[in-house]
């Protein structure tokens, strides 16, 4: 498919999206067309003033019925009147019309775009740069609304003043209209020309500024390690040089766009010349009134003169079909994870969690499971343990559905999870990532999150079991400090007890800890340690852990590694064999080095 064929197909697939609002766009459509007619009617009436003048009581306006000189001037002042009085109104209505609707559009499209973004699977956010996805959210989703804004009105209006004032040349000189249409199928060759070249410069251009914000993006998250490493002048230069490509983008489709005015102009000019030369001929000689050659003159520069602004709106366009393509291909986006047909909810999640025969891997050629099997019993407390790339937190992510195994199953109970809602699933679990998120609110609202009416005898219970409730007090306004964006304000520790804390106020019957403490001291360890034995009462608890001394009083401990599981026992059985555990529990222990 051409880039120009591309952009009418990003057109076309927006009219589909934007069926909702076929009604609003017929009628902002309508006012457009009205003060169109009723713009140009203008230069209708100076003809017929000047025809006035000149045939007098034998004018257009006589022939109306108004036989005296003060009836044809009172009737024409009053017609020029309520022309220009319509001509404000039609034009205040499609302005407010088309720029409410493009408020609508933008508002649903970039909610939809932003809640299908949210639905899309964690592998596919795994291979995307959130920059790029925020400039789609963003400032693509503008873009779109800028020619909503103006330009769809600019082409109506266009077509509109084409056919009526065409109409009117036909009806008074046919040769005249004929030489006077004669530039308008090179004009719209030039613009066919400028169309299709500016296409794919512009899909570079908003391409380039998605990468551009994306490194700005990581760098405003990165700036502690920008600092730390001294590569302040190293990161501008970075995006000196990504904003210097998307100006370089710019320039190059710029070039091209801006040429497209001086040559419609010239097109113009031979076409007013061709009116003017061959129209004064005809009125000369009587073949045309006075009249009707002043209405041909001051019509020919409103019938050819809006051709100049058809190359900022192939621009706009343009640019705008850009920025719909890529926000429309990211609305179209697959989703593998979702719910089946037959998806149910599960009532009863106090149950035994079993993998069966469980096939695995992020790359074909590279396995991570093969036939894994194990039980997590239920209301246990199980620790996962292995070297790093084991497959420890695909574990957990496999169990939150974040990706589905490729073969085999999971399943609470006797219910394989992938038949249970998602919704229902993950509202049953309680999960704690080693990439601690904040919300910039409070301590409440991070810890009761979603909850808006949180109870804080709970929110206080949940934060003295994830021993966060000590330090919260200290804090300037107790539960109710704010924390800042990311939870800037707090320790990485801090950070992390509150975040046990949320998923304790979830109170869910499954708890997840994916490297839940490993940003904490030893002290704060092993108060967490013994909290965890609170904590998983009557609860399945599943501890993803490098530090062993999380895990060591565990029910049982399974030990990852060669693709499957090598080793599982509680602490004191794993330690008496000498195995993989045993050997990891010397090495943090310091009984072994790693010479």
């Amino acid at each position: 498919m051409s880039k120009n064929i591309s952009s009418y197909s990003s057109f076309s697939r927006f009219l589909k999206y934007a069926k909702p609002w076929k009604g609003r766009i017929y009628l902002s459509s309508l006012y457009s067309i009205l003060n169109k007619l009723f713009d140009i009617a203008p230069e209708i009436l100076i003809g017929i003033a000047v025809d006035l003048v000149v045939q007098k009581n034998d004018s257009i306006i006589a022939k109306l019925g108004f036989e005296s000189i003060q009836s044809q001037i009172i009737f024409l002042a009053v017609a020029t009147f309520f022309i220009w009085a319509f001509e404000s109104f039609f034009q205040y209505m499609y302005s407010i019309s088309w720029r409410n609707l493009a408020q609508t559009v933008e508002h649903k499209i970039r909610t939809d775009a932003y809640n299908h973004v949210q639905k899309l699977d964690v592998a596919w956010f795994e291979n995307k740069k959130v920059g790029d996805i925020t400039a789609k959210l963003n400032d693509d989703v503008n873009q779109l609304e800028r020619f909503l804004d103006n330009g769809f009105n600019t082409i109506i209006q266009l077509i509109v003043s084409t056919i009526a004032i065409g109409a009117v040349f036909f009806y008074i000189s046919p040769l005249v209209a004929s030489i006077s249409i004669l530039p308008i199928p090179i004009i719209l060759i030039i613009a066919f020309f400028f169309q299709k070249n500016l296409s794919p410069r512009y899909l570079a251009v908003r391409n380039a500024v998605g990468v551009l914000n994306n490194t700005i993006f990581n760098n405003l998250l990165g700036i502690s390690t920008i600092k730390s490493f001294v590569t302040e002048k190293l990161e501008s230069k970075r995006v000196e040089a990504l904003s210097t490509e998307y100006r370089l983008k710019n320039r190059h489709a710029i070039m091209l766009s801006s040429a497209f005015v001086p040559l419609v102009r010239m097109g113009v000019l031979s076409g007013f010349l061709g009116t003017m030369i061959i129209g004064s001929y005809l009125a000369l000689d009587g073949t045309i009134a006075v009249g009707s050659y002043s209405v041909l003159v001051f019509l020919t520069q409103r019938f050819l003169w809006p051709f100049t602004t058809l190359g900022e709106t192939v621009d706009l366009f343009e640019r705008s079909m850009a920025s719909t393509k890529r926000v429309l291909d990211l609305l179209d986006t697959e989703h593998t994870i979702k719910d089946n047909q037959s998806a149910i909810e599960l009532e009863n999640y106090n149950q035994d969690i079993n993998f069966d025969n469980i096939q695995f891997y992020y790359q074909i050629d590279k396995p991570l499971f093969e036939n894994l099997n194990f039980s997590i019993k239920k209301n246990t407390l199980v620790g996962i343990v292995g070297q790093t790339g084991a497959g420890k937190t695909t574990i957990i992510k496999l169990i939150l559905r974040f990706y589905d195994s490729i073969l085999g199953s999971i399943k609470i109970g006797n219910e394989d999870i992938k038949n249970i809602k998602l919704k229902n699933l993950r509202e049953n679990i309680g999960y704690v990532s080693q990439d601690i998120f904040m919300f910039d609110g409070t301590v409440i609202d991070n810890i009761a999150y979603p909850s808006k009416n949180s109870n804080l005898d709970e929110v206080v219970n949940a934060a003295k079991q994830s021993q966060a409730h000590e330090f919260i007090e200290k804090l300037p306004n107790g539960y109710n400090s704010m924390i800042g964006e990311r939870g800037q304000k707090l320790s990485a520790g801090q950070k992390q007890r509150i975040a046990i804390a949320r998923a304790l106020y979830k109170n869910p019957p499954i708890l997840v800890f994916d490297e839940a403490t490993s940003a904490v001291d030893n002290e704060t360890e092993l108060l967490l340690q013994k909290a965890l034995n609170i904590i998983s009462k009557d609860r399945t608890t599943i501890v993803i852990a490098h530090r062993l001394s999380t895990v060591r009083n565990a029910d049982n401990i399974i030990v990852l590694g060669q693709n499957t599981i090598i080793e599982s026992g509680a602490h004191d059985d794993l330690t008496s064999i000498n195995g993989v555990y045993k050997k990891l529990w010397d090495i943090q222990t310091g009984k072994t080095s790693l010479d």
